[in-house]
């Protein structure tokens, strides 16, 4: 966070830290403070819990230290030495300095970012990419879990390894967690001011508004105070600065010249004080200048570059063009770029805002680029429709027609579309689909089409499908039944006389008995299209003749044969079924044969029983009935009677 401006600021003090190897409280922090770019850098000695240490930098505006990258990691390392300095008798072993890297209570580990789940303090650096950790992490979620940078206290002066990561517990009062021994601040500012140039003997002392003291900072932050104090042989001069805020990213001290110039040693003592060239004049006084392409600032000390981009100002892809008179410059962004609010940096141009193209616009940094849809193809600057159905191309089985950006198939009659895609086609069988059978006798389906056909002594009528009584056929099985053969609606009935036909009823009951041996090799089974029928026609049976059309086409050839196949395969269906009756049949008959063994063998052993064991009540003989008597005459009774 920024420190405001102003000398009243309130500075709040310090919690008492002890020294390490003294055992004693100090009262005074180490000040070990590097500043650099927009901010400072504190290190304190302090075996304080992670919010312990947090509540001591945010008293003085700041927080736990952020290291985002490796030049920051650079400064917090060069503080720590510092605070090392001083120190004596110091112990090999390692140390630990909270920074303000957390991971709060139920946040769980994730292996996948740099930071691993953890998080800056107020924000600081957001997720950032750099990391230095020691080890893998725990995977733990159950409290929480702060990082503290791991030093070598035996070895102050190495400077040449960053400080590793170290996360675990974040401690509490009286118990700040294991080799903790402090904490590193950071600080944030709007700007900072070049030091301040002594042109003779001097001391300049520099308080931050964070209340850290030094005499040598390589740039001093926004709002601070220097004391100066000239060394005179005659008289000692004390100067009070400010660093105060001139214009835009423009602080200094409102104060020209070096101070404390002595006469006496000019250029002599640090170089007058000046940034580069020192000149002496006749009478023992001095001034600064710059080298050529360099002009003197304000301050009559500082020298910068006559050409304002040399330090870079313009950020990102952004250059820098200096003005006309080389005080100013202007940052340019390339083609599809434009200044952003601090007209320093770049934002990308969503180009695709002006519809630039003809279907699709995907948006680029700096660009774009256009793309058609599904079904169409880049032509000159457009898009076109991309022809599906064209023969290197074509996904359908059968037929395909294109439309505007896609495509669809559809099959020939007979034939209806299948498959996931839709692209493919499927034989549709007329003869046992949902609907009832187009024919009136036998159907046949063919791939795309179907056949009807009629039993002996019927005939096939013009219409294909219905079936009429053949007058003039014969009834005898050996030379066939009447044929008939349709060819470009034209028939040439064949008739031959034998046995007087027989009734419907009679012919389909021998079709149900040998069903396709009735129709002969010379059979065939046309297709037409389907007319009304009458309730008053024949029966639905109609069988056509392939012998009776003298200009019968290789197709009712092709038909002919199919039918023969056709006839042949019933053949041997049905012989197939004969059989199976016979053997089921004779199963049944072994099955009874075997009972009916069974049961004369088991009424054999019962009488062979009963003779072992005879009855008691066989060697008994029944008295014959007697017939029943009178009862003793009465001889009172005028009727005589029969003695018992």
């Amino acid at each position: 966070m920024a420190i405001s401006t102003g000398m009243s600021l309130i500075l709040l003090p310090l919690l008492l830290l002890g020294r390490p190897g003294t055992g004693a409280e100090a009262e005074t922090l180490g000040e070990a403070v590097v500043c650099a770019g927009d901010a400072c850098y504190t290190a304190y000695w302090g075996k304080l819990s992670a919010d312990e240490a947090q509540l001591n930098c945010s008293a003085n505006g700041g927080n736990l230290a952020t290291v985002r990258n490796a030049e920051e990691a650079r400064y917090i390392q060069e503080v720590l030495v510092q605070l090392l300095q001083p120190e004596v008798q110091l112990t090999a072993r390692m140390g630990k300095f909270w920074i303000g890297l957390q991971r709060e209570k139920s946040k769980c580990l994730d292996p996948s970012l740099p930071l691993k789940g953890f998080s800056w303090i107020g924000g600081g650096g957001g997720n950032t990419h750099y990391s230095n950790w020691h080890k893998e992490l725990k995977n733990t979620c159950v409290s929480k879990r702060c990082v503290s940078l791991m030093l070598d206290l035996s070895l102050p002066h190495l400077t040449n390894q960053l400080p590793k990561w170290s996360e675990g517990p974040c401690g509490s009062h009286g118990s700040p967690g294991s080799n903790i021994e402090g904490f590193v601040c950071k600080f944030s500012f709007k700007g900072m001011c070049q030091p301040l140039a002594l042109g003779g003997p001097g001391q300049v002392t520099y308080t931050t508004p964070f209340r850290a003291t030094s005499s040598s900072l390589e740039a001093v932050p926004f709002a601070s105070v220097a004391s100066v104090v000239c060394d005179d042989m005659d008289t000692q001069k004390s100067h009070y600065f400010l660093c105060k805020e001139k214009g835009a990213d423009v602080f200094n001290w409102g104060t020209s010249g070096p101070l404390c110039v002595s006469s006496k040693l000019g250029c002599s003592f640090n170089n007058g004080g000046c940034q580069q060239d020192c000149f002496e004049g006749g009478d023992g006084s001095f001034r600064c200048g710059c080298r050529p392409g360099f002009r003197l600032l304000d301050d009559l000390v500082t020298c910068t570059s006559r050409n304002p981009c040399s330090s870079n100002p313009c950020k990102g892809v952004a250059t820098c063009e200096p003005g006309s008179l080389g005080e100013s410059y202007k940052c340019r962004c390339p083609l599809g770029y434009q200044l952003d609010l601090s007209e320093l940096d770049c934002s990308d141009v969503d180009e695709c805002q002006a519809s630039p193209c003809a279907q699709e616009c995907i948006n680029t940094l700096g660009s774009f680029h256009c793309v058609c849809w599904v079904g169409y193809e880049p032509e000159e600057g457009t898009c076109r429709d991309l022809d599906e159905c064209a023969p290197d191309r074509n996904p359908c089985a059968q037929a395909c027609t294109n439309t505007d950006g896609s495509f669809h198939c559809s099959c020939e009659k007979g034939y209806v579309l299948a498959g996931e895609d839709g692209t493919q086609c499927q034989d549709v069988d007329e003869c046992t689909g949902p609907e009832a059978s187009p024919c009136e006798g036998l159907c046949f389906n063919i791939p795309g089409s179907f056949h009807c056909g009629c039993l002996p002594g019927w005939e096939l009528s013009p219409d294909g499908v219905s079936c009429t009584l053949n007058h003039t056929s014969s009834g005898s099985r050996s030379r066939g039944p009447a044929l008939q053969e349709e060819d470009h609606g034209t028939t040439a009935p064949s008739t031959i006389t034998s046995n007087p036909p027989k009734s419907p009823e009679a012919i389909y009951e021998e079709a149900a008995i040998t069903e396709r041996p009735f129709l002969h090799s010379n059979t065939l089974i046309t297709h037409a299209p389907t007319k009304a029928l009458t309730s008053s026609g024949p029966p639905d049976i109609r069988v056509e003749s392939s012998t009776s059309h003298p200009t019968a086409t290789g197709h009712a050839e092709d038909s002919v044969a199919k039918q023969m196949e056709d006839t042949n395969d019933g053949q041997k269906l049905l012989l197939f079924y004969i059989l199976g009756t016979v053997v089921a049949i004779l199963l049944l008959l072994a099955l009874a044969l075997v009972l009916l063994v069974y049961r004369k063998r088991k009424a054999k052993k019962a009488l062979k029983k009963e003779k072992k064991n005879p009855n008691a009540a066989d060697s008994y003989s029944w008295v014959p009935e007697r017939g029943e008597c009178r009862a003793v005459e009465n001889q009172y009774s005028p009727t005589p009677g029969t003695d018992c």
